[in-house]
């Protein structure tokens, strides 16, 4: 696409610039593929998240607990732990604080990953608006060479024509 021979409805210098960035960090992009490959921590951090937020750790959990609860106070075996349940209390603490860090590491991982693809998305719509102005521009300009050519030939056979 030759943007140089767009004759009115120039686009400004900034748009044009801008083209031209888009353009050639997607030519970069492509030479550059980025790997995927996340740091260990990072994976760790993403898999603990996972298995967290799941519904079988829950309902997992949530037997754990109920049993813990049950034999304890039916003192089916020895309690180990009687009514305020303060090892309970003390183990559930104890996840929670070792638990946060790590959700918390995998969604600051997520969030940098979400603002990348929103920026790619911003970059992608503004290059494709650009592009259809340009086709825009180029078939205003198709246009207006077949009226001039439609005019000019109206011209000739209004000469050839007897008056």
């Amino acid at each position: 696409m030759n943007i140089g021979k767009i004759p009115r409805q120039e686009l400004d210098k900034y748009e044009l610039e801008l083209l031209h960035r888009l353009r050639s960090r997607r030519k970069a992009a492509k030479r550059n593929k980025p790997s995927h490959d996340a740091p260990a921590g990072a994976r760790i951090a993403d898999a603990v998240a996972a298995t967290m937020g799941s519904w079988p750790f829950i309902i997992g959990q949530s037997i754990l607990l109920g049993a813990w609860i049950v034999l304890n106070v039916t003192a089916y075996i020895r309690s180990w732990d009687p009514y305020p349940f303060i090892l309970l209390n003390l183990a559930l603490s104890f996840q929670a604080a070792y638990a946060a860090p790590f959700i918390m590491m995998s969604q600051n991982r997520q969030a940098t990953i979400d603002r990348k693809a929103a920026e790619h998305d911003y970059d992608t719509n503004t290059k494709a608006e650009l592009e259809i102005e340009l086709l825009h521009q180029k078939v205003d300009m198709l246009r207006e060479t077949e009226i001039s050519e439609l005019i000019q030939l109206l011209k000739r056979l209004e000469e050839r024509v007897p008056k």
